[in-house]
C-alpha cells in the first residue's frame, strides 16, 4: 500500500459506526476490485440501517453482466451507485454527485 489506511472489515465496520451520519458512501480505490471484502463490509453496513453509496469506473451494465459472483453480492447491497470512469474530456463541475457528463447516478434500491 502506497497511501491510505490499512483497516480490517470488523476496524472499518465500527469506524462506520462510530459517525452519526446514516449515509455511507464507498469510493476512492474502486470496491468492485475487492468485491468479495467490500460485500462483507457493505452487509453489514445495511444491517446496520445505513444507506450505502458506491463510486465505480465500471458502469453498471459491465457488473450486471460479470461473471464474478463477488459483483452480483456487492451490487446488492448498493442502494445508490454512481458508475462509469472520470474522464477529463467529459469533465463538467456543474453536475451534482459527479465529476464528468458520462458518470450516471442509478439509485438501484428501487429496481431491485
Amino acid at each position: 500500500m502506497n497511501n491510505g489506511n490499512e483497516y480490517s472489515i470488523d476496524d472499518a465496520f465500527l469506524e462506520i459506526l462510530s459517525n452519526p451520519l446514516t449515509n455511507v458512501t464507498f469510493s476512492g480505490g474502486d470496491l468492485f476490485i475487492q468485491a468479495k471484502e467490500a460485500s462483507m463490509l457493505a452487509e453489514r453496513v445495511k444491517k446496520a440501517g445505513k444507506n450505502l453509496w458506491c463510486y465505480t469506473g465500471f458502469t453498471l451494465e459491465q457488473l450486471e453482466n460479470s461473471e464474478e459472483e463477488d459483483h452480483q453480492k456487492l451490487l446488492s447491497f448498493i442502494d445508490t451507485l454512481v458508475d462509469g470512469r472520470f474522464i477529463i474530456a467529459e469533465k463538467d463541475i456543474s453536475l451534482p454527485l459527479r465529476g464528468s457528463r458520462n458518470q450516471r447516478i442509478i439509485h438501484l434500491i428501487q429496481e431491485k
